[in-house]
């Protein structure tokens, strides 16, 4: 099934690219409206499993573009594992620096959107939890501080379910190390708004924030360019420089397979 399906995609793709070529002298309207039909009636044919497989053969081919063409035709699927991969594609489009400011907006509401409708679905599915906890995040930079702040709680409790139904992905653990870091080095006006929303507001330390960066490399090692890095940025606020170069070096040296990775890098 997989040398299957890894074959209709390099298919797909050169009919892609020949179309493309073919029409170069058509309007861009004309172009979009015949490539998309193209996309339409080549994964028609495949069913969710397959769909959800070339899926995963394009995330890590990091064909993030591809990628997201392929699950948007599906955004009104009632399936939880291919409606938290559409959270996360829209993400990682959004991501992109090609993508412009007002589309990365619109990228990040549909994530969120898609992220919900995932839970809806599932709610014991683990990255449907860890993928609403990140584009909620996302969402809130779009918002203020004040509904940034008031989403933190229901952040974490996400983070925290997605690490309980699954312990072993350590992506969790990373962010759960990302959430206490973000709150220990919180500015002080942003402290007092959040003393003023919360009666107990969201606090954390270093420490902690550095015991689950350790706790994800220790679940896969090497796993995520941003582990690294938040390792050695954590070791400098806690003033131990040896340990930040350590961390620091190995993330600068990382393959750069994702646009993330390429930030971490430079």
């Amino acid at each position: 099934m997989c040398v299957c399906v890894c074959v209709c995609v390099y298919i797909y793709i050169y009919l892609f690219k020949v179309i493309r070529f073919k029409l170069c002298a058509f309007t861009n309207e004309s172009v979009s409206a015949l490539t998309t039909l193209l996309h339409l009636l080549f994964w028609s044919y495949f069913s969710l499993e397959e769909v959800i497989e070339q899926a995963d053969y394009l995330y890590g081919s990091g064909e993030t573009e591809k990628l997201y063409r392929l699950l948007v035709q599906h955004k009104n699927s009632e399936d939880a594992e291919l409606l938290w991969r559409l959270a996360r594609a829209s993400r990682d489009l959004a991501q992109l620096s090609i993508t412009s400011a007002e589309e990365k907006r619109q990228l990040a509401y549909d994530s969120l959107e898609y992220a919900k409708r995932a839970l809806e679905k599932n709610e014991a599915n683990s990255a449907a939890h860890k993928w609403y906890a990140i584009c909620l995040s996302d969402v809130g930079d779009y918002e203020g501080i004040k509904v940034k702040i008031g989403n933190a709680f229901v952040i974490k409790e996400h983070f925290e379910r997605a690490f309980e139904l699954n312990p072993k992905d350590a992506t969790s653990v990373h962010l759960m190390g990302v959430w206490c870091y973000s709150f220990a080095e919180l500015p002080w006006y942003q402290r007092k708004i959040a003393a003023m929303l919360f009666a107990t507001p969201p606090t954390s330390t270093y420490e902690e924030a550095l015991r689950y960066f350790h706790m994800a490399e220790e679940a896969d090692p090497n796993f995520y360019s941003k582990n690294l890095l938040f390792l050695g940025k954590t070791y400098l606020k806690l003033n131990n420089k040896k340990m930040a170069l350590l961390w620091l070096s190995k993330a600068k040296d990382y393959p750069a397979h994702t646009e993330e990775d390429k930030q971490v890098g430079s």
